[in-house]
């Protein structure tokens, strides 16, 4: 239990939150927009309403939904499981990371790397029993998640990198349902890619010196703390202006908007207690002002679909 829990914690689990929320939303997309009509009626002969519809696609694509959250989560583990290999040297000496599992001597760097190998494997696979399509993309998304871990050596655009590999949540479970590209939830992963390079470089400020001193590149390190803010803001700017275009596009109701609502207003919030010169807010408008975002949209927006 005690290794499951260390192997948690390396991975930082609980961040899930982040990303998951949209990859519903596009596997939610999916099965509203999947044509239905070769579908077997219900116990009347028909399928009266929208939602009685949904209910039997959930049912009868069940074990998809299953599918796309492992290949999420496996996804996600091998991302950060790298990371933190490649990290190691780095984590060892910032005071703020020597507690993580590899320099603390928690877990070694060969276990962590040997899981994130399975981890690997585990998402192809998953990917293989969706359909042709996320199978054959597979190795183009582990590549960029994992590839994220080299950018801070060479570009301060790491951050729209990590918020890229995020970005892949709503398209990719789009794909695992219909089997196809589509619009609107491609304006969904802008929205994730813009929203997560925002909130990175926020979090990255805690580190402006670290990285600077070694040869790190990160938005804060090469622009410094306040102009690095001006960058984060215009990004969830952008953030903003996708999942309005989505609302416009896909023709969504007032459910949608109040859940508009609710992330742009975490967005101000978050910004409104970062500060160049006090950081110390800076976990709460990372982990709880993104984290109300994130599911409070995915849940309005969910029952838009499904209501209207």
């Amino acid at each position: 239990m005690s290794v499951t829990k260390n192997y948690l914690s390396l991975v930082k689990f609980s961040h899930t939150i982040f990303a998951m929320p949209f990859a519903f939303i596009g596997f939610c997309l999916g099965i509203r927009n999947l044509d239905i009509s070769d579908q077997s009626p219900n116990a009347t002969g028909i399928l009266p309403t929208m939602w009685n519809k949904t209910l039997y696609l959930f049912r009868e694509k069940g074990w998809l939904f299953l599918l796309v959250l492992l290949c999420m989560v496996f996804a996600r583990n091998a991302a950060m499981s790298f990371n933190r290999y490649l990290d190691r040297k780095y984590d060892a000496l910032n005071p703020r990371t020597a507690v993580r599992e590899i320099p603390s001597g928690i877990l070694s760097p060969k276990s962590v790397l040997w899981f994130t190998v399975l981890n690997c494997l585990l998402f192809m696979v998953s990917a293989y029993f969706i359909n042709s399509i996320c199978f054959f993309l597979s190795p183009v998304a582990l590549l960029v998640v994992l590839g994220y871990s080299y950018t801070k050596r060479f570009t301060a655009l790491c951050h729209l990198v990590l918020g890229l590999g995020l970005s892949l949540a709503p398209i990719g479970a789009y794909l695992a349902v219909t089997g196809i590209f589509d619009t609107l939830p491609i304006l969904f992963s802008f929205a994730v890619l813009f929203w997560v390079s925002g909130f990175d470089i926020i979090y990255a400020l805690q580190d402006e010196s670290f990285d600077r001193s070694n040869q790190l590149y990160s938005i804060p390190s090469v622009l410094g703390g306040k102009r690095a803010l001006r960058v984060s803001e215009l990004l969830h700017l952008l953030s903003a202006t996708s999942v309005i275009a989505a609302a416009f596009k896909g023709g969504f109701g007032g459910c949608y908007w109040a859940g508009v609502a609710v992330f742009v207003g975490m967005l101000v919030y978050q910004h409104s207690i970062v500060k160049p010169g006090d950081l110390r807010r800076v976990n709460l408008a990372f982990m709880t002002a993104n984290g109300i975002a994130s599911v409070v949209f995915a849940v309005l927006v969910i029952a838009d679909l499904f209501l209207r």
